[in-house]
């Protein structure tokens, strides 16, 4: 998705699509997204896109940007 928007319906969708895909690889069947079909072999990518996209959903639910946040602390004496 280059550079489209990604709504937290849409993020929440492809999280949904991805669990179902676990569900079904993990009993032994194969699943499809789109034009892919995924198997146990796709076990890695498949866990990869679930990580992915709960972060995606909860930045957009919590309204933060990826990365980490640093501050700076200047110490003062008193």
């Amino acid at each position: 998705m280059s550079n489209q928007v990604i709504t937290l319906e849409v993020a929440k969708e492809n999280l949904k699509n991805w669990i179902e895909a676990d569900k079904k690889v993990s009993q032994g069947q194969s699943y499809r997204i789109g034009t892919r079909e995924l198997a146990r072999v796709n076990a890695k990518e498949i866990k990869e896109s679930i990580r992915f996209w709960t972060g995606y959903v909860n930045r957009l639910e919590t309204g933060r940007k990826k990365g980490a946040r640093a501050k700076r602390i200047i110490p003062r004496d008193i």
